[in-house]
């Protein structure tokens, strides 16, 4: 069986409270089911991606702005190569479900 990439997660920036996180990633990645114990506010920079939530799913595009609740789980799947930033607490952590 042929395990899935996934999208790479860079730090880029920590502040006093807030850090920035890149997630990069190619056609056919896919981020598996995880959630934020925090709020996350997605700034799209690049490409087309899903993102698929229990109750809804989301197109992505360059220029999307999209806040993640916190705790909602999520999963993210990337159609064309994409490129984005995650700004969330400086404290929240990402948990795979």
């Amino acid at each position: 069986m042929k395990l899935l990439e996934r999208p790479e997660l860079t730090p880029l920036q920590m502040g006093g409270s807030m850090k920035i996180i890149q997630i990069e990633g190619r056609a056919g990645m896919r981020m598996p089911p995880h959630y934020s114990s925090q709020e996350a506010v997605l700034l799209v920079q690049q490409g087309l991606a899903l993102l698929g939530m229990p109750d809804s799913e989301h197109k992505l595009r360059p220029g999307d702005t999209f806040i993640i609740p916190a705790k909602k789980e999520h999963t993210l799947i990337i159609k064309q190569d994409f490129k984005a930033l995650a700004i969330m607490g400086l404290k929240s952590e990402i948990n795979f479900i």
